[in-house]
């Protein structure tokens, strides 16, 4: 399965002034995979060690940062003859041994030949507690579903991904019935490594659902292991609501709707929690049309997002005849499906400022997005079907005629004076 990401990691591995690496994700999004794939393909040699209940691994890395010491251990325990240049380390599960996160600074400094990679499922979580972060002395790469570039490489329609990434769109917008097709498949199967290779292998829908309420209870496994005790009945509230805060009109999060009384300062934890673990995206509230958006940022408002369309239609029990076959999935739930898929869609390509915006002055002018790019401010307005009036993105173009903007729908792709018009299957 050819994950886009890859090249990152080998760019990495090429990389003279290269670091250790932190590879960051949820559960199940193919850390693992990543780092054993770049060490068959790219190194003479693996040492793969796993930190969780390795009491023995933990406690070479707890009684001291001599590199040599620890890489004589490494080699004992692994069984690898590890050497500069041609050995990738890999410790997976490393948010068991807060210390080996803490080592990497060490090996950044003494022992930069040594290509040393780790990754951890609640890795995120581990380096928000008790960890003295290796600042300015690691690589980070995050890693998310497959996008639908990659979902589309996964079924073998090669030809259909080369005209998204070469932008032929005199060509795209001739099969546009056949991208809409894909894109259907891809909003029930979602990006999760495991539940799109059941897809490919069996075509089995019944088997794709299996897979994604099997990872969706792993998760809710990790509530209860691995968060703070006082917390999980918040976070598992937050979790399973959350379908539903996306799928009303007004998508900012409202606490309480959660239930009767709730307020900020109980969630607060569990929304960072959640967060951490890389099982939801936080998208806050941008108060101005202005650069840099973060200075507006409102930290009080925001929508909340989980990390895979085909996870959260798993969640509300959608069906695959509602989804495949019906004309009206993108529009199903108030366009909450297609703004999780923009969402996750610019995740994957590197957007990491995203906001939305709404007016302030009483008037109901809000944009879906706000994102800063090549130095500019870019609004996104995102249409779940053929139906683009679009009242408050042409009122913000009219009161601020320098924007340029962009707008993802059913329809298919057009060039207007201030607004790109891309259909939802060839998010830039």
């Amino acid at each position: 399965m050819y994950r886009i990401v890859f090249q990152r990691l080998i760019e990495w591995k090429n990389n003279t002034g290269r670091k250790p690496l932190i590879l960051n994700g949820a559960r199940q999004v193919g850390k693992t995979w990543l780092l054993k794939e770049l060490g068959d393909k790219h190194y003479d040699k693996v040492a793969y060690l796993v930190c969780r209940k390795n009491q023995t691994l933990k406690d070479v890395f707890s009684l001291d940062f001599n590199t040599d010491r620890i890489l004589r251990a490494l080699r004992a325990l692994s069984g690898v003859d590890i050497t500069p240049g041609d050995t990738l380390i890999v410790l997976d599960e490393v948010q068991d041994i807060p210390e080996a996160i803490e080592s990497l600074k060490y090996f950044s400094e003494e022992a930069p030949e040594y290509h040393i990679a780790v990754a951890g499922s609640l890795l995120g979580i581990s380096l928000h507690k008790d960890v003295s972060y290796p600042v300015g002395k690691v690589d980070e790469i995050n890693v998310y579903p497959l996008n639908f570039a990659e979902f589309l490489l996964a079924k073998g329609e090669t030809e259909a991904y080369n005209l998204l990434k070469n932008k032929d769109f005199s060509t795209i917008n001739l099969i546009h019935e056949k991208y809409t097709d894909l894109l259907r498949q891809y909003y029930y199967v979602g990006g999760m490594p495991e539940a799109v290779k059941v897809f490919i292998e069996t075509d089995g829908l019944k088997a794709v659902r299996k897979v994604q309420k099997s990872i969706l209870n792993g998760y809710e496994k990790d509530f209860s292991k691995h968060a703070p005790k006082e917390q999980v009945a918040r976070i598992r509230l937050v979790w399973q609501t959350l379908p539903s805060q996306l799928f009303k009109e007004n998508k900012k999060f409202i606490y309480g709707s959660m239930k009767h009384g709730a307020r900020a300062k109980d969630f607060e934890i569990a929304i960072q929690w959640l967060a951490d673990a890389g099982l939801v995206y936080k998208v806050p509230l941008c108060k101005e049309v202005k650069l840099p958006l973060k200075v507006y940022e409102d930290t009080t408002a925001f929508k909340l997002f989980t990390l895979d369309l085909g996870l959260l239609g798993a969640m509300v029990g959608t069906e695959a005849g509602q989804v495949l076959i019906k004309n009206d999935i993108f529009t199903e739930y108030k366009g909450g499906m297609t703004e999780q898929f923009v969402l996750e869609e610019m995740k994957s390509n590197g957007e990491e400022n995203i906001f939305y915006y709404k007016a302030e002055d009483g008037t109901r002018l809000e944009i879906d997005f706000m994102i800063q790019r090549e130095g500019k401010l870019l609004p996104i307005e995102v249409k779940a079907e053929g139906n683009v009036r679009a009242n408050s993105l042409s009122n913000l173009l009219k009161q601020t005629p320098e924007l340029h903007a962009i707008r993802y729908s059913m329809k298919p792709y057009i060039e207007q004076e201030q607004m790109t018009c891309y259909p939802l299957y060839a998010i830039q």
